[in-house]
């Protein structure tokens, strides 16, 4: 246990993701900002309220969301589930002043013009409430990939029962994707092979399937 803490320490500090927090930024010079960055991939930038939040993003931090995004788009595929990547897409409401851009988005069933699920890694805590960003978006599902582990949030009609998660109910399961088993994709996610995770995967996936059909 000692030496597992010690090496993650280390891997934070050999691999740091970069984070600035600027307050009194108006929603002109946020869309500047975004103009001039452009398509650039080295920086996530979020804004709420006048807070601007840019990332930085680490390896670490890139390579879960590439692992989660593979497994799961292989899980639309092998179950024809219908589905519309939006990905990193900038979001953004000039009237709830409220801009995004999620680690891994996607739209279930039909195009829209906001996602139903994000999923958000989470490498270093503090910065802008992720979940307050989304509900403002209107995104249904909310996804965080944190030690090792899934949180997954819906969002209910009724928020007045869940104001502390601004309208969003903590959930074991996800209700866009309720056949998906949860518990296998973490252990895929954590396999350091990604090959032998995502042929585990779809296998863990098809003996699901058979035995529904039993």
């Amino acid at each position: 246990m000692v030496l597992l803490d010690d090496l993650s320490r280390r891997l934070k500090l050999d691999d740091p993701e970069e984070r600035r927090i600027i307050a009194n930024v108006t929603w002109a010079q946020y869309e500047a900002l975004l103009l001039e960055l452009g398509d650039s991939l080295a920086y996530r930038v979020n804004y709420l309220d006048g807070v601007l939040e840019i990332v930085a993003p680490s390896r670490r931090h890139e390579t879960g969301k590439s692992r989660i995004g593979t497994l799961l788009e292989m899980y639309f595929l092998e179950t024809d589930t219908e589905y519309f990547p939006t990905g990193s897409t900038t979001f953004r409401n000039a009237e709830q002043q409220v801009g995004a851009e999620p680690d891994e988005s996607y739209c279930i069933g039909t195009d829209k013009e906001m996602p139903d699920l994000v999923i958000e890694v989470v490498v270093t805590s503090g910065g802008i409430n992720r979940l307050e960003r989304f509900r403002r978006l209107g995104v249904r599902e909310v996804w965080f990939w944190q030690n090792n582990q899934f949180s997954i949030y819906h969002w209910r009609e009724d928020a007045t029962q869940f104001k502390d998660s601004f309208g969003y109910e903590a959930i074991t399961r996800s209700e866009l994707l309720p056949d998906l088993d949860m518990n296998l994709l973490t252990q895929c996610v954590l396999n350091p092979n990604p090959l032998a995770a995502a042929k585990a995967f779809r296998q863990g996936i098809n003996e699901q399937r058979s035995s529904v059909e039993e």
